[in-house]
């Protein structure tokens, strides 16, 4: 679980491609972005878009804000930092690896 909110964990809310298309939409924003406007990017219906925002939201990566009947978005990339620091963990095997496999392929030659 995520330390930050222990309601969901955030390589859960990321696993799903709506989900992380959401997440790239609020990046490009500048702003803060109402549901209507999330929800014209997608062929699904309002409702799922909604339930898609509340699995970021309870993981943290999505804020949310009444304006008016509006409720607004943006994005909190800070938990995504979790996701980062995982890769990075991983990136140093695949580099040590590659360097072996250069190295192997040196020697053959």
């Amino acid at each position: 679980m995520n330390e930050n909110n222990p309601l969901r964990d955030v390589f859960d809310a990321i696993a799903d491609p709506t989900r992380r298309q959401l997440i790239h939409l609020l990046a490009e924003s500048e702003d803060e972005v109402p549901l209507h406007e999330l929800t014209a990017e997608f062929e699904i219906g309002r409702t799922a878009v909604s339930k898609h925002l509340t699995v970021l939201k309870e993981a943290g990566l999505v804020l949310d804000r009444k304006a008016g009947r509006e409720t607004r978005f943006r994005l909190n990339a800070s938990p995504l930092q979790e996701v980062q620091d995982w890769v990075a963990y991983y990136s140093k095997f695949w580099r040590g690896n590659m360097l072996r496999l250069q190295q192997l392929l040196e020697e053959e030659e």
